[in-house]
């Protein structure tokens, strides 16, 4: 049940974090129907912040209270509805939204890292040709890169954000306060934690969306005008 949950919500931060992507991305092109590179970032910001606020605060928040919970002595939740309405009821709707802020901060910074080399590899490969298509195996590779960007570039945003949405979230005062500590107790080293495993993860899975995404947008433009 979780873990269908939880690929419903997957497909739902996509469908949310492209979406504003879309619509922000189609107001901002200049009148060549040209998107640049700094445009393309604050796109990608603006579509990270609306995810972060309407599924991925929330859903992270869940899942890290039953990670810590199904690893601790004695485990409170029964199963995931059971959860949800323990948190709500022990700590009103506010318990799903602990990190609010590190999660906007890593999920806007995240996506506006990937949008920003992503915009700049396509316009460095189209060139003057903006009608230019580009092979899936290219926007794999692209893909790839700004994944890597992002993973080097906001990792220490998701160690904050994790411990802020933790069932040990109230020996943090705030978000700076987190960070403050762990530079403090634990040193720089761990806001690099699980750099490595993630960096594999995170290519393969951001490659393959941006070869979904583009060739979506290909064929929605062949009956639907998107750009």
């Amino acid at each position: 049940m979780y873990i269908t949950s939880s690929s419903f919500n997957a497909d739902y931060a996509l469908c949310v974090r492209f979406g504003m992507f879309e619509f922000l991305s189609n107001r901002a092109k200049d009148e060549n129907g040209r998107l640049d590179s700094t445009r393309g970032m604050l796109c990608g910001l603006g579509a990270g912040v609306m995810e972060a606020v309407l599924v991925v605060c929330p859903m992270e928040t869940i899942k890290v209270k039953f990670i810590h919970d199904q690893s601790s002595a004695n485990p409170q939740y029964k199963g995931f509805f059971h959860g949800v309405r323990e948190i709500i009821r022990s700590q009103g709707l506010r318990g799903t939204y602990q990190g609010l802020t590190a999660t906007v901060l890593k999920q806007g910074s995240n996506q506006a890292i990937r949008f920003f080399v992503m915009t700049s590899l396509k316009n460095w490969y189209k060139g003057d040709e903006q009608n230019k298509t580009i092979n899936p195996i290219i926007t794999g590779v692209f893909g790839a890169t700004a994944g890597a960007a992002s993973v080097f570039g906001n990792t220490p945003l998701d160690v904050i954000k994790t411990r802020m949405q933790g069932l040990e979230a109230h020996k943090y005062k705030s978000t700076l306060d987190c960070a403050l500590k762990i530079f403090k107790y634990e040193g720089l080293a761990a806001f690099y934690k699980g750099t490595v495993p993630r960096l594999g993860r995170v290519c393969l899975d951001v490659a393959i969306v941006f070869i979904i995404y583009e060739e979506v947008v290909k064929a929605l433009n062949v009956v639907w005008k998107t750009e």
